[in-house]
């Protein structure tokens, strides 16, 4: 390892990271803090897509709409909701937490860690090598001695419709960054994107109409996108599952855009948003000087080593590895890279078993996420269709929330929904989903217990304080000790 003056000065470094979003950074950190010398290379904004366009400044938007909400379930608090929401001061604290797109604040991050940070596009020319073009065209040629991290996310996929480019439609991009309120927005797509954008538009003024070709939320619990759903509807949304959109027609670009179903029936909207899947940010990044395909998804270990590349070297983290498009997820599999980097480069042995230091087994048995619609819906492991799939002796435990008195004065008609997924064989939890009002902070509890996998006669002794929504926990072993 070596981190001179003179090498950095010749482009060589022990470790090049591909992407500067949360991920490279995690990468670099954890490589720096092994006395690595690292370069990062950024081709847009320090911070990524999910500082500028994505988790930051979506769930700054939604906040004020759910606080609302919130507020206007409680007897007393509801009277003291007035009005709708000011658009100004909503759009305002959105611009604060994405610093008004600005990185310096995050590029100064990069560059306290000790790492060199390069700006432009850069691109794989053969094994630990890196080209880096700057919007200027100069050029930079760096050596990595050890690995090279691609943590260069992933970009929204618009289909193939006719008149798609004519209708100019938003993506995720436009919907967490745009500060003007269309009257009339329709959102297609049922996932976590799509209910978050039309939880967030609905709620600032816009007429939203959500079209989904299958139910919503489709990989968590059924009754997750089904309360989702609902949620919408009782907003004033229009939500149409089985919706597909046939094709797209806006002759005037100031003017509405025409949206023709598959059924035959129109819809019309000022703007129309797709949030119809992503795509890796892998097909100009020089994957083919490695014998990799340009454009595809990345196959890795449990180390994040990328398959079918020799030399142990090139690791793909974030998005590109397709596990699990989370930002948190790719957070954990960055500092787990860089660890087993820094393993590499000493030559220590690695502790990559299952749970080991070294290893993201956490990708297959314990992925938490939340979406922040209203009501919230969070998740963490299996469903039970999936526990089911993947060969497990199952039990499912279902309770409503308003068996919790916690939940009940956390909002006056409170309406939610547990699940847990037990191994039979083992009396451990392979997953866990609630929905409903506030679950969001719920869920690192149900992760602790999945990821740890903690038997459920010890997780008895763990005691949910009253009144609180943690007491479903209570609930939930209860109904399984029951049977």
């Amino acid at each position: 390892m070596s981190d001179t003056h003179a090498d950095r000065e010749n482009g060589s470094y022990d470790v090049i990271v591909l992407g500067a979003g949360p991920v490279g950074q995690n990468v670099a950190d954890r490589a720096r803090a092994a006395g690595l010398g690292v370069a990062v290379v950024e081709r847009e904004l320090v911070g990524g897509e999910c500082s500028y366009w994505a988790c930051v400044p979506s769930k700054a938007l939604l906040r004020p709409v759910i606080a609302v909400a919130d507020a206007r379930r409680v007897d007393g608090a509801r009277e003291a909701v007035t009005g709708r929401l000011g658009t100004g001061g909503v759009f305002g604290r959105r611009n604060r937490y994405v610093t008004d797109w600005d990185d310096s604040g995050q590029a100064a991050f990069v560059t306290s860690l000790g790492a060199d940070l390069f700006r432009g596009l850069g691109r794989l020319d053969g094994p630990r090598r890196v080209t880096v073009t700057g919007d200027d065209g100069t050029t930079h040629h760096l050596t990595a001695r050890h690995a090279v991290a691609l943590a260069t996310g992933s970009r929204p996929v618009l289909p193939d419709i006719p008149g798609m480019a004519e209708a100019r439609p938003w993506t995720n991009r436009q919907g967490t960054d745009s500060s003007t309120v269309p009257a009339r927005l329709a959102v297609v797509g049922g996932g976590g994107v799509g209910v978050e954008m039309a939880t967030l538009w609905q709620g600032l003024g816009s007429q939203v109409s959500l079209l989904a070709r299958r139910p919503l939320l489709p990989r968590m619990e059924p009754f997750a996108g089904e309360l989702v759903a609902d949620g919408l509807a009782k907003a004033g949304a229009d939500v149409r599952i089985g919706a597909e959109v046939a094709a797209l027609h806006r002759p005037d670009p100031r003017g509405p855009v025409t949206l023709t179903l598959a059924d035959g029936s129109r819809l019309e909207a000022d703007e129309v948003m797709f949030a119809t899947g992503r795509a890796p940010r892998t097909d100009d990044i020089g994957l083919e000087t490695v014998g990799l395909t340009p454009g595809s998804w990345l196959d890795v270990d449990t180390t994040c080593l990328v398959a079918g590349v020799e030399g142990a070297w090139l690791y793909a983290v974030g998005d590109v590895n397709h596990r699990a498009l989370l930002t948190h997820q790719g957070k954990y599999q960055g500092r787990t890279a860089g660890d087993a980097m820094a393993a590499r480069a000493a030559g220590r042995p690695l502790d990559d078993a299952p749970w080991g230091d070294h290893a993201t087994t956490a990708d297959q048995h314990a992925v938490p996420q939340v979406f922040f619609t209203d009501p919230e819906a969070a998740a963490v492991g299996l469903s039970a269709e999936q526990a089911v799939r993947a060969g497990h002796r199952t039990k499912s435990v279902d309770v409503d929330f308003t068996a919790a008195q916690g939940a009940n004065l956390y909002a006056d008609g409170y309406r939610g929904k547990a699940r847990m997924v037990v191994d039979l064989d083992r009396e451990v939890l392979l997953g866990v989903t609630f929905v409903g009002p506030g679950v969001s902070e719920l869920l690192h509890s149900a992760t602790v217990a999945v990821a740890a996998e903690v038997p459920l006669k010890r997780l008895r002794h763990a005691i949910a304080c009253f009144p609180t929504v943690s007491e479903i926990w209570l609930f939930l072993l209860a109904a399984y000790e029951r049977g």
